[in-house]
């Protein structure tokens, strides 16, 4: 089967980081969180905190207010007027079982929630800071609360944790403003204490909120000042089923292109960069070997802003985004979509809608999704694959008419099937042509889909 001969393939390669600790490294545990990664394929990331009060993106008004106010329809904010929100923000109408359930009903398998931007306010109550929501008038600890409905229905839940901190004196010299030194002073005799602060915090969230799906880090540049491995280590020993994104110096479990999807496959040899296409290398256009399948998780927003901004209404439509999710599986890699919950705690409607849009799809669809890695014919004009065991997925963007040709080279076609009714559609195929009878209409306006078995 293909689906399970690219686990093993990620199991082998993954096993560089094994030399650490052979107990929570072995390859079978490795092939057990990649087994998972490659079920969920959809996920909810969660941007919130007190900056949601002033409709600003999260940290980077205090880091670069320059960039900022030079970005059309941003609010502009002040270092001082930005740390002193938490002194008001009290989310009443936060109920995070309808957030899980929400996720749930958008075919959403997992969730990330953001613990620590990198502003240092935490949303859980850290003993180690009192720059926290439990100093809030709200006063309770979010995290908590969220872990509890996500245990509740079975949801997996993963911690978004910034190393950067701008609140910390052993990050940067703090006297100074957030912009001078935002990227932090590792040179100082103080870094290494706050080494010691992150790993205490990283292991209370790993300690205390039940089992962790993911540890997601966002290090900015020059990310080995971080000492990736100690934290590696660590997550090892605390949590060994939770995945590793790359965004600590480290290649991780994962890479993590951000609002964009590779122009290709990733591959293990290559690199792909975050949010620059030019740092991109070794991507496949065609289909790699398994055992050169590099796993990816891009991350999106809705519109285009992280955190809530009652100014951007820039949503993107439901069918864009179902497309955006087929493109990333049609690549092997997983979605996250992003969520910037309102001062209140409530998830704004134009998200709701169209969350439930690409729930209502994945329904009918999901087979197609979840489960599936990239499929084997690629770079199409009209549509793209994934593929699980002998089955490939057409997903079809551009609904040809009555009849499909397509070409499907050392294949043996056996079965054709629309997703969207079970109907078995009539084909013939003759050496690679295969020539499939369609319906005249799609059935689905965003993407219509085709189970093609194989022998």
């Amino acid at each position: 089967m293909r689906g399970r001969t690219c686990l093993v393939a990620l199991a082998l390669f993954m096993t560089t980081a094994s030399a650490q600790d052979s107990r929570v490294h072995s390859s079978t545990a490795i092939a057990e969180r990649w087994q998972r990664y490659s079920e969920w394929k959809f996920g909810m990331f969660i941007h919130w905190g007190p900056y949601s009060l002033a409709s600003v993106e999260a940290s980077w008004p205090i880091m670069t207010p320059a960039r900022e106010q030079g970005s059309p329809g941003r609010t502009v904010i002040s270092e001082a007027e930005y740390r002193a929100l938490p002194s008001r923000f009290n989310p009443v109408r936060y109920d995070p079982r309808a957030w899980v359930r929400l996720a749930q009903r958008a075919g959403q398998r997992y969730m990330v929630f953001t613990t620590k931007h990198h502003d240092g306010f935490c949303m859980f109550d850290s003993a180690y800071t009192e720059y926290k929501i439990t100093k809030t008038p709200y006063g309770k600890d979010v995290v908590a609360m969220l872990a509890a409905a996500a245990r509740e229905e079975n949801m997996p839940l993963g911690f978004y944790y910034s190393p950067p901190d701008m609140n910390h004196p052993g990050f940067r010299d703090t006297a100074k403003p957030a912009s001078a030194n935002w990227r932090g002073e590792p040179w100082r005799a103080e870094w290494p204490l706050y080494l010691d602060y992150m790993e205490l915090q990283v292991t209370e969230l790993l300690t205390r909120y039940g089992g962790v799906a993911v540890v997601w880090f966002d290090g900015l540049d020059e990310q080995r000042k971080y000492d990736g491995y100690r934290f590696q280590r660590l997550i090892r020993e605390l949590q060994p089923g939770a995945l590793i994104n790359n965004r600590i110096g480290l290649p991780g479990d994962f890479s993590t292109p951000e609002q964009r999807i590779p122009n290709g496959i990733p591959t293990r040899t290559g690199t792909v960069g975050a949010t620059n296409p030019a740092e991109d290398a070794g991507l496949s256009r065609q289909v790699p070997n398994p055992s050169d399948f590099q796993p990816w998780e891009t991350c999106m927003t809705i519109n285009d802003t992280w955190a809530y901004n009652e100014n951007d209404r820039k949503f993107k439509p439901a069918s864009e985004l179902i497309r955006t999710l087929v493109e990333v599986a049609s690549r092997g890699g997983n979605l996250l979509l992003n969520v910037g919950p309102t001062p209140e705690g409530t998830i704004q409607p134009e998200f709701e809608e169209r969350l439930l849009a690409m729930g209502a799809w994945l329904k009918t669809n999901g087979d197609a999704i979840y489960g599936t890695t990239y499929g084997p014919w690629q770079n199409l004009p009209f549509g793209r694959t994934t593929a699980r065991g002998n089955v490939v997925y057409l997903h079809i963007f551009q609904w040809p008419g009555d009849s499909l040709n397509i070409t499907a080279e050392k294949t043996k076609v056996s079965r054709v099937t629309l997703l969207a009714n079970r109907r078995r559609l009539e084909f013939s195929q003759n050496g690679s042509s295969v020539v499939i009878t369609l319906p005249p209409d799609p059935p689905d306006p965003a993407v219509s889909v085709l189970s093609i078995e194989t022998k």
